[in-house]
């Protein structure tokens, strides 16, 4: 049987998707239907091989796609549901909207439909994303590996088993780049107000985090190792160190920023 694949919407985050899908090999362009209603979006999608619709009522009557992923925009919602009911016996869904819970899914396509939540980040648009899943009790375990195999195109992807934790995960990774960003301008300020030119302030910001990150993310160290090893007593590196971790300061400013975020995503999700 095949495993075709409906993608419902194609902006950048869909379209970053769907090239992954198809650039891996682990789905060919016939085996994906993409639902844009802008025409410039579903035209480029087009231009990939897949077959394209404005509406989901164009889709085949037969169609039976084993995943729908559902890439819009949050307040839209609502609007898109009501037309996919008709697959709620057949498929699994997957959403890629921020604040969006199963029970709304629930709501539009019966309490028997499976039901992934995902919240990824920015850079899944360049597949260095963190990509955290939810899916509720209808998700066979086939389903979840396959739709995890999609998903991995973007990046890595990390399950949770409580829904609520999806909001933690907003909190640290779908908010986080902001975050590293900051830290790139607070470094490049950091670097002028100590006598650099602003242009070789940013590319040594820029570069040091993106070198420590690939760093970090390919050695068997750990972050504590590996700040260690770079931290000779009484040197350079120890003495911003004293100031960073002195009583825990960038620590308890982080707990800070990710407990304010997190209750935010709560009360986003609330409404």
């Amino acid at each position: 049987m095949v495993d075709n694949v409906v993608l419902v919407g194609c902006g950048n985050m869909g379209f970053a998707m769907l090239k992954g899908w198809l650039d891996a090999g682990i789905l060919k362009p016939d085996q994906v239907y993409v639902v844009e209603p802008t025409d410039a979006l579903r035209e480029r999608a087009a231009t990939l091989g897949v077959h394209a619709h404005a509406d989901a009522g164009r889709l085949e009557t037969d169609l039976s796609p084993r995943v729908i992923l559902i890439a819009v925009k949050p307040q839209v919602m609502r609007d898109v549901l009501p037309a996919y009911e008709r697959f709620a016996d057949k498929t699994t869904f997957v959403s890629v909207a921020a604040g969006i819970k199963v029970a709304l899914f629930e709501q539009y396509l019966g309490d028997k439909a499976a039901i992934i939540r995902t919240i990824p980040n920015t850079p899944a648009a360049i597949g260095k994303g963190m990509i955290v899943t939810f899916r509720n009790a209808h998700v066979s375990g086939s389903d979840a590996g396959f739709v995890d195999t999609l998903l991995k195109t973007s990046g890595e992807v990390a399950a949770v088993d409580d829904e609520s934790l999806i909001d933690v995960a907003t909190a640290v990774s779908g908010s986080g780049p902001a975050y590293v960003f900051h830290f790139i301008e607070c470094l490049t300020e950091a670097a002028v107000v100590a006598g650099l030119e602003r242009k070789t302030a940013e590319l040594l910001a820029m570069q040091t985090v993106y070198g420590a990150g690939v760093l970090a993310a390919s050695s068997e160290d750990t972050p504590t190792k590996l700040r260690e090893q770079v931290t000779s007593p009484k040197g350079t590196t120890a003495a911003a160190l004293d100031v960073l971790m002195g009583h825990d300061e960038l620590k308890r400013l982080m707990i800070r920023a990710i407990s304010k975020a997190h209750q935010r995503a709560i009360e986003l999700g609330s409404h």
